[in-house]
């Protein structure tokens, strides 16, 4: 693998793995409003939302990191099918494209789910329970897709790891050849 390449692998594992550790700081909320067989009490609801709320009003600094973070996977991405191979443009390309799912549900679900948890408006259609379990539901949704970006980007390590060794074995086998020849 290529120093560019390593580089750039480091770029999208760190922040997805950083935004999979803020996932799962949240999963102790919504595991009472996805995962229980017994439906969910006013109070686990009001928790909830009380979580939800301190997570909208954080310092702005938070929520500019954590964007911060998500574009520097976004750079690695850019990085890596910069000149891509044909190993880049299969492994990072379907990487990129569950990335950007990830970003377009955080963007659509999460964020709006914040701000709407934040005001209390909740409106007629969608109450406060609905609105907690889409949240829920998104950011379970985000654990898996984000999962993907891991699982493709080690299975990209993986097969340029064996085709290298194949190259490898093929180079040793080549050099006997030659030694063979030149005996003979």
């Amino acid at each position: 693998m290529a120093p560019k390449s390593t580089f750039a692998t480091f770029l999208i594992i760190c922040p997805t793995s950083f935004f999979l550790g803020i996932l799962y700081t949240n999963w102790a909320y919504d595991h009472h409003t996805l995962w229980n067989s017994v439906s969910a009490s006013e109070e686990i609801f009001k928790t909830v939302e009380t979580h939800y709320t301190m997570l909208a009003r954080s310092p702005p600094i938070l929520p500019r990191l954590l964007h911060a973070i998500i574009f520097t996977g976004l750079l690695g991405f850019f990085v890596k099918l910069w000149k891509p191979s044909e190993s880049n443009m299969l492994f990072d390309g379907s990487s990129l494209v569950l990335y950007m799912i990830g970003v377009i549900m955080y963007g659509t679900n999460v964020i709006r789910g914040l701000r709407t948890v934040e005001s209390g408006e909740y409106g007629e259609e969608i109450g406060r329970d609905d609105t907690m379990r889409v949240m829920a539901a998104s950011q379970v949704i985000l654990a898996l897709v984000l999962v993907g970006v891991l699982a493709l980007q080690s299975g990209q390590w993986y097969a340029e790891r064996k085709e290298g060794q194949e190259e490898e074995k093929l180079e040793v086998e080549e050099r006997k050849k030659e030694k063979v020849k030149k005996k003979n």
